[in-house]
């Protein structure tokens, strides 16, 4: 397999900005936090268990799935199947992976998934983007394409993401080859297929075959997608059907609940905890029953709603509960975790969207999360990629990189011989330790203002969003294609040509 590997020059620019070598991943050096007893975990994994066996769960419109579970034992009454307790678990256990890596083209990219790793992705899904000059409108293309770049250009991100807003200007049954290919030809970090159905799923498959070679892609995870439930307690074939085949192909799938509690699942935390891990339990033992050993993540995304609409909230202490319940649960299962980040049901990138980020990331972290998904750039509770937002929340993940990696206890961190040398009642502005260590000891991040009213004020007296601004355009600007291999850049294009000349343009999925 030929792979391109990133210009150095941009690696430079990178590492100048970060002041330390982009990390392909965060490899967290303390937590998680727990939040339950022993005696808790039980009460909620017995209770999941006890919905599995009692109510079961349906997997609508796909006759296989109900065949393979009837085959594995489990009890089968129309799209209803219902699992003797412990027998998922037992399932899972005996052959789900606990840790794998999901490779990049540019192999300095490529990420662990799992243990003490995090990964953090872009948003997801959005219809709609925001910038401060167009405000809120349809995303094209165009901007799909720039996000990608845009979050090339980010050394906090890990991942090039999938959906990082829906191209609507593209017709829906065939977009998903346009925004792969925009992954594929923008970006030389490890990206998502797509998750609608087995069709859409086969042909990112294809894709990543054209790209990675079809002997890598037989042995080595290259994707990465993620199976939502339609809560409470069914999966439609749309999703069955995409989890069937990345199994099959080895691919990694994380199996998500989403669920708002309130609506889609009780309105209290350890009902919602039971409902999420019931429904994860089935999804994941429906993967290794497909092709056991197959990589798989629970996922979880719970979060509430306000009793007074009943619309989507974010950056509450209950969903900071249940996703640091769901990180235990995950260990204790033995699988890795995948979850959401900086979540906010704000309209612009402003105070609420910030503290609701903050605490969605922060609660992600702590909580162990193996996988962030929308770890930058979600607003209006997902109906929104917003540009500034993705870099304000960009220094949020930087920040978040540097406090979870932990406290360097090197022999220059310890600083004896600088202290030694500045003595009693001197400073350390002009010190050898300080001049040596200026650009990586503390945190830099981008957008905050540190200066005097007065010289803000001359700077014109912006704020963040403003500074955001000029940011992403920058960054645009200053982008620098990783490049790819011409003949897998027309071999990926003529793929794409033959499979969109299959079917009329429809705008609908």
């Amino acid at each position: 397999m030929e792979v391109v590997v990133t210009r150095r020059g941009k690696r430079r620019s990178e590492e100048a900005r970060a002041g330390s070598p982009r990390a392909p991943y965060l490899d967290r050096h303390f937590g998680p936090l727990p939040i339950l007893s022993e005696e808790g975990l039980q009460i909620i994994e017995a209770n999941a268990d006890r919905i599995l066996a009692e109510t079961g769960m349906e997997f609508r419109d796909d006759p296989e799935i109900l065949q393979i579970f009837a085959e594995a034992g489990c009890d089968v009454d129309g799209e209803r199947v219902r699992f003797a307790s412990g027998f998922c678990r037992k399932i899972i256990q005996a052959t789900a992976p606990s840790q794998f890596t999901q490779h990049a083209r540019n192999p300095e990219n490529t990420v662990r998934i799992g243990g003490s790793a995090s990964v953090f992705c872009p948003s997801w899904g959005p219809p709609f983007v925001h910038d401060l000059d167009m405000g809120r409108r349809y995303a094209t293309y165009e901007d799909f394409t720039n996000l990608v770049k845009l979050h090339q250009t980010i050394p906090w991100l890990h991942h090039s993401g999938g959906v990082v807003c829906e191209p609507v200007d593209l017709p829906a049954n065939k977009r998903h080859l346009d925004m792969l290919y925009a992954h594929i030809r923008w970006s030389d970090r490890p990206f998502m297929g797509a998750f609608l159905g087995a069709e859409r799923a086969g042909h990112a498959i294809e894709m990543a075959r054209i790209l990675f070679g079809e002997a890598y892609v037989a042995e080595n995870p290259v994707l990465y997608c993620v199976s939502n439930t339609n809560a409470p307690l069914v999966m439609d074939s749309h999703m069955s059907g995409a989890l069937k085949t990345y199994a099959r192909a080895g691919q990694p799938v994380a199996c998500t609940p989403w669920t708002l509690a309130g609506a889609m699942s009780p309105s209290t935390v350890a009902g919602t905890l039971a409902q999420v891990l019931a429904e994860a339990l089935a999804s994941l033992t429906l993967v290794q029953l497909v092709n056991p050993g197959a990589p798989c993540l629970m996922g979880s995304f719970a979060s509430t709603m306000s009793m007074q609409s009943g619309a989507p909230t974010f950056g509450t202490p209950e969903a900071g509960q249940m996703i640091l319940a769901a990180g235990q649960l995950a260990r204790r299962l033995g699988v890795p975790l995948h979850s959401v980040g900086t979540l906010s049901a704000s309209k612009l990138p402003d105070a609420q969207s910030q503290q609701e980020a903050t605490w969605g990331l922060m609660m992600a972290l702590f909580a162990g999360v193996n996988v962030i998904n929308h770890a930058t750039g979600w607003l209006e509770g997902g109906l929104v990629t917003g540009f500034e937002k993705t870099m304000i929340d960009a220094d949020l993940c930087g920040k978040m990189m540097r406090f979870f990696a932990g406290i360097d206890l090197s022999e220059n961190a310890q600083a004896m011989a600088a202290i030694a040398a500045t003595g009693p009642g001197q400073h350390f502005l002009g010190s050898e330790h300080t001049q040596a260590n200026f650009l990586s000891a503390l945190f830099r991040p981008d957008l905050p203002d540190n200066n005097s009213f007065e010289q803000w004020q001359a700077a014109g007296s912006l704020d963040m969003a403003q500074r955001a601004n000029a940011l992403w355009k920058s960054r645009l600007d200053t982008y620098e294609d990783p490049g790819l291999d011409p003949a897998i850049d027309d071999a990926l294009k003529d793929y794409i040509a033959q499979r969109k000349l299959e079917v009329a343009d429809a705008d609908y999925f």
